[in-house]
């Protein structure tokens, strides 16, 4: 069965283009132009990724986004016209896998949909992984094999880059990772300079281990080079 991609655009030309651009690669494609049509579309199709537009007319997108990680997860990639930081880091702390600015390359979004579906197979246990399956820090379990994780007998709901994230740090317990390696090793691209994606990703995981922002137990933050887990 096919992979099949939500695009989620208000204008027509961009949804037909990424269309064209993602079946001539072999993917399925369900096209919406607003927030509503998506929705109707998640509750009766099999959705792989999505691809959301920002400004939707009857929801905006980061909404959308919301609601669709109450029930999904999925890799959801970001589209926008506006070039803000802050846009970023707002699809992001909300569950966005990543983020394009408008105009974009057709080719750059079909690589970035296969990297983040190369992604979500890996740490969502439909590949089989090689090496260790299972780790065990303090209370914290985390299993690739079927993508579980839960603190203190209580189960996590984690995307899959928050879940390649937490086992990056697992598996090197006890060292501090820079965040240009744990880019690197997660999303599998270059890190720039200024690239916030690992903090707001970290600050998201730690909101959902109920870990406070001062004073974590998990996940710490060693100023001016990375993160560790001890």
């Amino acid at each position: 069965m096919r992979e099949q991609i939500l695009v989620v655009d208000d204008e027509a030309e961009i949804a037909d283009l990424v269309g064209l651009y993602l079946q001539n690669e072999g993917f399925a494609v369900c096209k919406c132009h607003t927030a509503a049509e998506a929705l109707e579309s998640l509750a009766r199709e099999q959705i792989s990724l999505a691809v959301l537009d920002v400004m939707l007319p009857d929801m905006d997108g980061f909404a959308l986004c919301r609601q669709i990680r109450q029930s999904h997860l999925f890799p959801i990639l970001m589209l926008t016209a506006r070039v803000e930081d802050m846009d970023k880091i707002t699809g992001l702390s909300l569950g966005a896998d990543d983020y394009m600015t408008k105009p974009f390359n057709p080719l750059e979004l079909v690589a970035r949909v296969k990297a983040l579906l190369r992604r979500y197979y890996r740490y969502d246990g439909q590949e089989k992984p090689a090496g260790q399956e299972e780790l065990q820090v303090r209370g914290l379990y985390i299993s690739r094999t079927g993508h579980r994780c839960s603190l203190n007998g209580k189960e996590l709901s984690l995307t899959p880059t928050e879940f390649g994230i937490l086992w990056y740090l697992c598996a090197r317990r006890g060292q501090v990772v820079p965040s240009e390696e744990l880019f690197e090793a997660v999303w599998k691209e270059k890190y720039l300079d200024n690239n916030n994606t690992v903090m707001v990703h970290i600050a998201r995981l730690r909101e959902k281990m109920q870990e406070p922002p001062r004073r974590p137990q998990y996940i710490k933050t060693v100023w001016g080079v990375g993160y560790t887990i001890e």
